[in-house]
């Protein structure tokens, strides 16, 4: 029986493993936009507002797709969704590498967004049924550590690469590596999850039927629960103004206010994510062994949002002092990871996927909206001025503006902390009387 059971629990951690791989090419193309702007700018001749747009592509898909995939993972499961994306995936990159044209580059931004929009839902259910409770938190900020390698690979290992064989070499093939992951995850995961420590004679499916009125009333148990929604906004507020700032305004705004080179600027990105994976492992860990999700939360987002007001000020800063500032930012803004332990714990334990994606909906709609129309903002303000290629140059008061969406955006997600309900790491749903 032990060696049953310790043979189950490595096919378990074997299949989270390449579920993280999956997670670490999502990681990898949501950001990736930012390691290769300028060359962007150079093979499609965008404004600013055009750039937003062509990175923000991902996150409308994305967003949009969140609460579908919870739907889907709650009742279908993992294993076909996470072989789907990865086939949409892999032709979304392939198409997005060859584009000729900036509305095919548009076509296949959204595909690659499609294609990965489901990997991290499906990663958390797998935590949640596969793994005890009690270690979801610390589970989590492991597999965001790792995942994080793709948005560290897409800073200056990506930059440097492009600059050397080329942006759209590298998007061929990766799509190549999203095929192959998601036939790996068809192969490595099993259909029926149990909870843990269920003895397998006497599992039954951890997941509810297909069924419409069945996925409804489920969905609308989540969106009425009045718990829901404070871990909504501060994802929407921390994580968007993350993703929106780290994921393509940060390399232009350091290269043309701070006048650091490309490369410099490249080594900013990688350190902010760097930090931020160190971060998810730190807060998730600190979290559990505390027993507390509300004091991490605030600390976090409030330290987070004093941040934006040195960039706001717009002074120039030693090297030493903005590579501190980049690392502590990723460090603080790792705080919002635990808004997926505290949905998944004041909503219906079968009902995880649900949650956690209409809570992950917040960050991604944030950055949907944010990367374009800090670039919309910029683009009202530009007073000329091009480089030689006929691209836009932009002043300190021109991200000035921009930056001060992002701010904004920071410091609600901040207030919106004192509203969450502690959990005590626990799930305290009851259903009602």
């Amino acid at each position: 029986m032990s060696s049953d059971r310790a043979d189950q629990q490595r096919r378990r951690a074997l299949a989270l493993a390449v579920v993280v791989a999956a997670y670490v090419l999502s990681f990898f193309q949501r950001f990736a936009p930012a390691g290769i702007a300028p060359d962007l700018i150079a093979a499609f001749n965008t404004t600013a507002s055009s750039l937003g747009v062509l990175a923000a592509t991902y996150f409308y898909v994305y967003t949009v797709m969140q609460v579908p995939t919870g739907i889907l993972v709650d009742t279908l499961g993992p294993r076909l969704i996470l072989l789907l994306g990865g086939l949409v995936g892999g032709a979304g990159s392939l198409l997005f590498g060859m584009a000729p044209s900036l509305d095919l580059a548009l076509i296949g931004r959204t595909l690659i967004g499609l294609g990965v929009s489901v990997t991290f839902i499906a990663m958390l259910k797998i935590i949640a049924l596969s793994f005890a409770e009690h270690r979801f938190a610390s589970l989590v900020g492991l597999s965001m550590l790792v995942g994080n390698l793709g948005s560290v690979l897409a800073g200056a290992p990506l930059s440097w690469l492009a600059q050397i064989t080329g942006w759209r070499g590298v998007f061929v093939g990766l799509a190549a590596v999203s095929v192959l992951l998601g036939l790996a995850c068809w192969h490595l995961l099993r259909e029926e999850l149990v909870e843990p420590g269920t003895p397998a004679s006497a599992s039954t499916p951890a997941r509810p039927r297909f069924d419409r009125t069945v996925v409804l009333a489920g969905l609308l148990s989540v969106l009425k629960n009045r718990a829901t929604w404070p871990v909504a906004c501060v994802n929407f507020g921390i994580c968007g103004s993350f993703f929106a700032f780290a994921g393509l305004w940060a390399t232009p705004f350091l290269t043309q206010v701070h006048a650091m080179t490309r490369a410099v600027a490249a080594e900013h990105v990688s350190l902010y994510f760097a930090a931020f994976a160190v971060g998810c492992v730190f807060v998730g860990t600190l979290s559990d062994r505390i027993g507390r999700r509300k004091p991490v939360l605030i600390v976090g987002s409030h330290l987070y949002a004093l941040i934006w007001l040195v960039w706001l000020s717009g002074r120039p800063l030693p090297l030493s002092v903005s590579y501190a500032l980049f690392a502590l930012m990723g460090l603080v803004t790792a705080s919002f990871t635990l808004t997926w332990a505290c949905a998944k714990e004041v909503n219906p334990p079968l009902l995880s996927g649900m949650s956690t994606s209409v809570t992950n909906m917040g960050g991604f709609l944030a950055a949907a909206i944010l990367q374009p129309l800090v670039g919309r903002v910029m683009d009202w303000t530009w007073q000329g001025g091009v480089t030689a290629a006929g691209a836009r140059l932009y002043t300190p008061q021109d991200f000035q503006a921009g930056l001060l969406l992002l701010a904004g955006t920071a410091s609600f997600g901040a207030l919106a902390s004192w509203s969450i309900r502690e959990t005590r790491c626990r799930n305290i749903w009851q259903p009602p009387v």
